[in-house]
């Protein structure tokens, strides 16, 4: 029986679907003004594991992940590269794809642009200043009332009060009060004409938290089952998005507007919070540089989703031995079945994983199962090791062959470019050893070894190669 801790109720509950068999699941996705970095690995990697096990204990999901194609951030690079809102979204979302499919994401059901659902965001803000939740400034921008909405803070537990005890002095004199949010920003002068949309309180664009709800209530209704993202969402994007959705449908659904909350941790390097300036920011290009994908998929899956993770390279090499161990352990079997049945494995790698999606432990089991691999031979060794593999794909791990991802060393994909020469080596020593000259035959598997090119020589006269 899968537990999720729903961050809504600060505690674990047994996770009962609105509608039997079916869950619907809504995740902040990116906003695609530049390359995904480290942290966005992680929530993609997350919540692609949590609809990948989702699917593997039978439910049928919808899975949404949005796109924030129009904000701020955008307009300004979009300006400074003299270049149209498009072309930039396009760019770094095609980016994002080759970035996601390479660390093993699968894609969403849907995958909204926030500017395709204007209209969507226009209706619900209708709504909200027809149910007294937001009203137009003399500015000319629509404001979501905050103290109207009376249960606002309990996601995040902040309370009104408190939140206005620690304002800031210098706020915009239109807001009725200083924790008001904008729900439509009106245009200005000198802004793109790309950015711009007709609405029934002037010419503007949609303000960013407006977004969510609009694509989530539009796919998923207005009551779904699970909405998630990271931790730096919780306040305020996920605490505004509750009061747009409910200040918008709950007196005609009488319904909450998400039953259960998931946030996925914050990502740290070496200790320190990371951030441009302090110059601990990676994207996901530069990391691969460096590291095979699946090793960085290892690497945040070997973490729980909603403990902080520490990035640094020393913890990836730790990552990449131990992908590197399993992989070693399928590498040692020939013709592994792919039939099962249910085993006392796999009885242990569903509790933990049902257990708010315990992937430490689910990892830990792997590794026993390594072990056991190591010391058994004949067909119990084979049916461990199919064990191993089909346990390890419901996280999205050991789908390669075992020797590519060997021979590639867990490293970045261009080590794989001197394959040809190591197979060259291989083939020396095999006539050297031919030709009776040892010496030679030892002087290259030396040689090799220097290299970090392990020799496996197997019966039959096959030598496989791994990286060290």
């Amino acid at each position: 029986m899968l537990q999720i801790f729903n961050t809504l109720t600060r505690q674990k509950e047994i996770f009962t679907p609105i509608e039997p068999g079916k869950v619907k699941l809504y995740v902040c996705g990116m906003t695609v003004y530049d390359f995904c970095h480290i942290g966005h690995a992680r929530v993609m990697v997350v919540f692609d594991m949590v609809q990948r096990w989702l699917k593997a204990s039978g439910f049928e999901v919808t899975y949404v992940r949005n796109i924030t194609d129009i904000d701020d951030k955008i307009i300004k690079r979009a300006v400074e590269n003299k270049e149209t809102i498009k072309e930039l979204t396009q760019r770094f979302i095609d980016a994002m794809h080759v970035d996601a499919d390479a660390l093993g994401i699968e894609r969403p059901t849907y995958e909204p642009r926030a500017t395709e659902y204007v209209p969507q965001m226009q209706d619900i803000i209708t709504r909200l200043m027809n149910n007294n939740y937001a009203y137009q400034a003399d500015d000319g921008d629509v404001n979501f009332a905050v103290r109207n909405f009376k249960t606002y803070g309990r996601l995040s537990g902040k309370s009104l009060d408190g939140l206005r005890a620690g304002e800031r002095v210098a706020v915009a004199s239109s807001k009725q009060d200083p924790l008001d949010f904008v729900l439509w920003k009106s245009a200005k002068a000198d802004e793109p004409q790309d950015t711009k949309w007709q609405s029934p309180w002037g010419v503007g664009r949609p303000g960013w938290h407006i977004e969510c709800s609009a694509m989530s209530c539009e796919l998923l209704g207005h009551h779904f089952d699970i909405h998630g993202g990271g931790a730096d969402l919780q306040f305020p994007h996920h605490e505004n998005e509750i009061a747009q959705s409910e200040g918008a449908f709950s007196a005609e659904t009488g319904k909450p507007f998400v039953n259960t909350w998931m946030h996925n941790g914050f990502v740290r390097v070496n200790e320190e919070k990371m951030s441009k300036s302090l110059g601990n920011f990676f994207t996901i290009r530069e990391v691969l540089k460096e590291f095979d994908p699946e090793v960085v998929r290892f690497f945040i899956l070997k973490a729980h989703y909603r403990s902080p993770l520490n990035y640094s390279d020393a913890h990836l090499e730790e990552a990449k031995q131990g992908l590197t161990r399993l992989y070693n352990a399928l590498s040692s079997v020939q013709d592994i079945p792919n039939y099962g049945k249910q085993s006392e494995w796999r009885t242990r790698f569903v509790k933990v994983m049902n257990d708010d999606f315990n992937t430490p432990e689910a990892v830990a089991i792997l590794f026993e199962l390594v072990n056991e691999i190591n010391k058994a031979d004949g067909d119990v060794k084979r049916d461990l090791a199919r064990e191993l593999k089909q346990l390890a794909k419901l996280l999205g791990l050991l789908e390669r062959d075992p020797q590519a991802f060997l021979q590639a060393g867990g490293g970045s994909s261009a080590q794989a470019n001197d394959a040809q020469a190591i197979e060259a080596a291989i083939q020396a020593r095999a006539d050297a050893k031919q030709a009776k000259d040892f010496a030679k035959a030892d002087q290259i598997r030396q040689d090799l070894l220097a290299q970090g090119i392990v020799l496996e020589d197997k019966p039959g006269g096959v030598t496989l190669w791994r990286r060290a």
